[in-house]
Order: C-alpha cells, then structure tokens, then sequence
C-alpha cells in the first residue's frame, strides 16, 4: 500500500489563492509574448534566407536544431510528467493505476497512433494528387493502353524529379502539422496544470522557466513551419495557435479550479494529466525520430553529399536536445 507524505506546514504556507491568481494573469501575458518569439524566429529567417545561396542550408540547420527541442521535449518533459502524475502516491494506490505501467502503454498508443495518421495521410495524398490514369493512342487503326500519372508536372525525368519534390512538399506539411497537434496538447497540460494550482512556491519560478520552454518548443515547430513552405495565411495561423495555447489551458485551469474546487493534485487531474501527456508524448517521439531525424540523416540528398554539412547538422540536433534538456531543471 502506498502512503501519502505531506508537509502540512509548508504546503499550507505556499497556499494562496490571490497571489497564485496574479501569478496566473503575469504568466498569460509573459508566455504569450514568449511563444510568438519562438515560433516566429525560425520561419523570419528561413523568409530572410529565401532566394539566396545559403536558403537549404539554413533551412536544414533549422530543422535539426528544431528535431533536437522536440526530440528533448517528448523524452525529458513530457514523458517524465506523465510517469510521475500516474505514479504519484495519490493515484498508483488505486486500482487498476498501482497494477499496471499505463504511462508506458498510452504513449506506446501515442506512437502507434502517429504512425497510423502518418500512413493513412500520406497514401491519401499520393492517391489525390497522383492517380494513374487510362489514356488510348490511336496508330493506323490500332489501339494501345498507355497509363499516365496525373501529376501537374513536366514528362520523363524532369516529371519524376517534380513530382516527387512535390511529395516531399506536401508529406513536410503533413508532419507539421501533426506536429503542431502533439506539442498542443503537451501546452495544454502544462497550461491547465498551472491554472488549476493554488501552491505560489511552484507557480514563482515556473512562470519564467515556462517562458523560456515557449521560446524553445516554439523555435522546433516553427522550424518544422518553415520548411513545409505553407501559405503565409497558413503559417500565421499555425504560429498563433501555438502562441495561445498555453495561456488559454492557464485560464481554463483557473475556470476549472474556480467551478470544481480540483487543484493539481487532484487525482482526477493527475489520471488527465498523465494519460495527456503520454499520448503527446508518444506523438513527438514518433515525429522526431522518424519524420524529422531520420528523414534528413538518411533521405536528404544535400546532407549525404557534404561531410560538414552532416557534421553541422548533428551539431545543431545536439544543441537543440542539450537546451531543451537543461531546462527541465526548472520546467
């Protein structure tokens, strides 16, 4: 049987309704305006870069620095919070949370399920956009069956080459957008979370490490953001969504706190909490490593043909896993 251990003294101490309240309202604001720098720094320089020489260079460097925060985030983040919300003492003395590992077994689902969406999206895509078609060529009375993929793009070679830079295109948008779906759900969490606490001795520093957790996982979507060449409507919207996210999951906290009396120990709120976060998790993981990392160090023909490239590339992955490792100090 697990047993709770409380220190009354100090968590009556830190309890404070009011100034967790001002707290809450100086973080909306702060992470607002910290999520827009992040997300919006990688897209503003792959524009600058657009048209010159350096433009796919910069891109990739990008977009492995960006692997490497969403790499760090799933495995160092949001993982470890959603072993220790299903593990905490309040929850694993129940039935059936103390039988069985379901942090484990939800994020297994989590990838599973990225990989379904991934393979059902990107046939969807292929088929839509390059379906085989009948065509008959009349000869002196004769006729032969030719068949021809309808691509939009030019015949033999140069038809290939486009068409497939044109899949690649289309499969970028895809991961950055499911992407976005996952780390949204990872900003809920910590949003609600935050929002439904009351203890000010953990909401004080969790405002600014948050603050700077929104500049790093916004700096790894908008990366990804980039690179998929969206619309300018488009890439402000996807920019917006992740910028607000976190403030809003803060006021639904509060709106929720407010109506049921559940603070973030709540075991209610911890079964959400971890169930959430294992799903996003799962989801990250499986966009990191296979639609992200493996794409660009197996597949990508500019980093297999240049050593230092491939070197640089590595390095801009490490630091990208290093900095949003080494926030989770305090986050």
């Amino acid at each position: 049987m697990v047993e709770c251990v409380t220190d009354m003294a100090q968590a009556a101490m830190c309890r404070n309704s009011i100034a967790a309240a001002h707290l809450k309202v100086i973080s909306v604001f702060t992470i607002f305006v910290t999520s827009v720098m992040g997300v919006s720094m990688p897209v503003m320089l792959a524009r600058y870069f657009q048209g010159k020489s350096l433009y796919d260079i910069a891109i990739l460097v990008i977009k492995c620095f960006a692997a490497g925060v969403i790499l760090a985030t799933s495995l160092v983040h949001v993982l470890p919070d959603a072993f220790a919300a299903l593990f905490d003492c309040q929850v694993a003395s129940q039935h059936p949370w103390k039988d069985f590992p379901f942090a484990g077994l939800v994020t297994l689902g989590g990838v599973l399920l990225a990989l379904l969406v991934d393979t059902v999206a990107s046939s969807h895509v292929e088929h839509t956009h390059y379906t085989p078609v009948e065509t008959e060529e009349k000869e002196g009375g004769g006729g032969s069956l030719s068949i021809e993929l309808v691509s939009g793009g030019g015949d033999g070679d140069g038809g290939e080459v486009q068409r497939v830079e044109e899949l690649m295109r289309l499969k970028q948008k895809l991961v950055s957008q499911v992407l976005e779906i996952g780390i949204i759900f990872h900003s809920v969490i910590i949003g609600v979370t935050m929002g439904m606490s009351q203890n000010v001795c953990s909401i004080r520093p969790l405002v600014a490490a948050l603050a700077f957790h929104q500049i790093f996982e916004g700096l790894g979507l908008g990366g990804c953001i980039a690179q998929a060449g969206f619309s300018f409507g488009t890439t402000a919207y996807m920019c917006f969504m992740f910028s607000v996210t976190t403030p809003m999951g803060i006021i639904l906290g509060m709106v929720l706190f407010s109506v049921t009396g559940y603070d973030d120990n709540n075991p209610k709120a911890l079964i959400m909490e971890g169930l959430l976060g294992s799903v996003s998790s799962g989801i990250l993981i499986y966009m990191a490593l296979v639609d992200l990392i493996a794409v660009d160090f197996f597949h990508n023909k500019l980093m297999n043909s240049n050593l230092w490239l491939k070197k640089l590339s590595f390095l801009a992955l490490t630091l990208g896993s290093a900095s949003m490792s080494i926030l989770a100090l305090w986050a």
